[in-house]
């Protein structure tokens, strides 16, 4: 609509104009044409006679043959006439001749006469053309009414560039303003197939062309990759053609530039007439006469190529069209590499998935072959234990057996918890979990030991529930971890506080200690699998190196975060964010997990 509004503006423009020259110079007769992108003057604007204008609009005359009669014409100023005798017009080409009485009298009108006022632009480029027939006194134009034609050609010329830059001007716009919204649209997108669909309407809209396709190059650059049709049409191309689109595209990126191939003048400009000859069969195949082709890319790099077809009498492509193409070759060559690198990184995190979901189970299947094992031995250890007759030596050999074996069942255990958290096919079926409840619970599991070093513990926790959106049995878990770290590395007499907190979407958990801490060299290895600290009173202590690991992948399973402070010498303290539950969510009762922000 807003096109139609802008031509309908322009041709108004230009038909007062007609009208001026007919009511002041003198002629029944005035008429505008203007230069169109196939080398050929429209006829858009007539005034006068009702018959010259039903023939004359949108007639259409070769811009070459125009210019061959100009040539031999009269210059009268920026006037030219072209007696009847001179001219090599046809009557057809003409498209209108008046019904006027032919006279023997050579000053007298002629009905074959043309008396013409070129309008060239400040490069020399012929934008259009007046006209006028049938002078009121049917006499040929002496000097007095030359200059004053000469006055009137002058404002036309000057009215008629004005409106034609105005033109082109709302041609840019609206193309600019298609290419924003292209630009708007698929820079979201992250998938090829979605930004075809969007694109596809606005392109072929601003464009007036027929359809469209886009091809995109594989990412060496070398091989070519898929093509993608507009309307879900199929487009078959030979691999001759793909390599000549691939080469051409890649040299008009470099240049940057595009280019029009028409069933005329198929100019890339780097093909043999053997591959003119097959592009032109192709058009034909496919029932086009015009394509535009544009480069697509990102900084160096050519992605692909966008073609712009057209079909009917309209061949070229006008200099707007061809920068506003340009520019779209850019917009869409960005949102491409971003669609391009976004399913890349989806490749890779799926190949990381999986290769993570390997380990795991492979991880858990040697860790239940050795543990079959290990259990026997344990039930044998056991057995000699109860015998009677075994001297000191041997009770202490078998006593390193039972300890190694404990060691190793222990190591196993861990494993098998973290191939468990770490394999992304374990189904996450989180519930609203009561935290205070959790740690209670895991506090009279690990009482022996807190008494036995006579540890100070204080829970500061609210007199509501603070519920976690969470899987029972890992909280559980990141709770005797944390706890359990923080009994076996603090020494008697120190105090360890627990501290529950509801915020905002999230729910907390603290573990403070005043124990050994924990050096900067080794703060940014903690978490990686069987570390162990460097410190000599830290080695000491009975471990796997996988506790904090598992408390780690627990929580980043919950999409939480875990963090920590510690000074060496004066104790740690951990923390642990985990989704809150919605108020009111019943215990125990599977909830889906929200789409959760970073906690705080």
């Amino acid at each position: 609509m807003g096109e139609t509004r802008a031509e309908d503006v322009f041709v108004d423009a230009l038909q007062n104009i007609a009208r001026g020259v007919t009511e002041l110079v003198g002629y029944e007769v005035a008429a505008i044409s203007v230069a169109r992108d196939d080398r050929a003057l429209e006829m858009v604007a007539v005034a006068g006679s009702v018959e010259a204008r039903e023939q004359l609009l949108g007639h259409r005359t070769p811009i070459d043959e125009i210019e061959l009669e100009i040539a031999t014409a009269e210059h009268w100023g920026d006037l030219r006439f072209v007696p009847h005798e001179r001219m090599n017009l046809d009557i057809e080409t003409l498209g209108w001749v008046p019904d006027l009485e032919v006279s023997n009298d050579p000053d007298m009108w002629h009905p074959l006469d043309l008396l013409l006022a070129p309008i060239y632009d400040d490069e020399g480029t012929l934008r259009g053309m007046l006209s006028v027939d049938l002078p009121l006194d049917r006499r040929r134009p002496g000097p007095q009414k030359r200059q004053e034609l000469q006055r009137y050609a002058e404002q036309t010329r000057r009215a008629v560039l004005t409106a034609v830059e105005r033109a082109e001007l709302a041609e840019q716009v609206r193309l600019a303003d298609a290419a924003r919204m292209i630009v708007r649209e698929v820079s979201s997108e992250l998938s090829l197939d979605r930004i075809i669909e969007v694109a596809q309407p606005a392109l072929t809209s601003a464009f007036n062309s027929f359809g469209m396709w886009i091809e995109t190059f594989d990412e060496d650059g070398e091989g070519s990759g898929a093509v993608y049709a507009s309307n879900g049409a199929e487009i078959h191309l030979a691999e001759e053609l793909k390599q000549i689109a691939r080469l051409s595209a890649q040299m008009l990126w470099k240049i940057q530039d595009v280019v029009v191939l028409n069933d005329v003048i198929p100019a890339f400009g780097v093909m043999t007439p053997e591959q003119e000859e097959e592009i032109t069969s192709f058009m034909q195949a496919i029932d086009v006469t015009s394509m535009l082709f544009v480069p697509l890319g990102a900084g160096p790099e050519c992605l692909g190529n966008l073609v712009l077809t057209r079909r009917g009498g309209k061949l070229d492509w006008s200099p707007i069209e061809k920068q506003a193409a340009l520019d779209i070759g850019h917009d869409l060559g960005r949102a491409l590499l971003n669609a391009r690198t976004f399913e890349r990184e989806r490749r890779l995190i799926d190949e990381l998935r999986e290769l993570n979901g390997y380990k795991s189970r492979l991880i858990a299947t040697i860790a239940h072959e050795l543990k079959n094992p290990l259990t026997s031995i344990l039930g044998h250890v056991e057995m000699l234990e109860s015998v009677p007759e075994l001297t000191g030596t041997v009770r202490s050999s078998i006593s390193s057996m039972e300890r190694g074996a404990v060691r190793m069942q222990r190591l196993i255990d861990d494993l098998l918890v973290l191939a468990r958290v770490g394999d992304p096919h374990v189904e996450f079926r989180p519930t609203a979990v009561n935290m205070t409840d959790v740690v209670h619970d895991v506090l009279d599991l690990v009482r022996v030991t807190l008494e036995r070093k006579q540890l100070k513990v204080v829970v500061d926790a609210p007199e509501h529930p603070v519920l976690a959106l969470a899987e029972e049995s890992g909280l559980d878990r990141i709770c005797a971890n944390l706890l359990s770290n923080a009994a076996k590395y603090t020494p008697e007499g120190g105090t360890i506080t627990i501290t529950l907190e509801s915020k905002r979407r999230v729910a907390e958990l603290r573990v403070s200690d005043t124990g050994l801490g924990i050096s900067e060299a080794d703060q940014g290895r903690l978490f990686q699998e069987f570390f162990r600290s460097t410190n000599p009173a830290a080695v000491a202590q009975p471990g796997t190196g996988l506790g904090l690991t598992i408390v780690q992948r627990i929580v980043e399973r919950h999409r939480g975060r875990i963090t920590f402070e510690s000074t060496l010498g004066e104790g740690t303290t951990f923390a642990v964010t985990l989704p809150l539950a919605r108020e009111g969510a019943a215990e125990d009762q599977p909830v889906e997990p929200p789409s959760l922000p970073e906690p705080a």
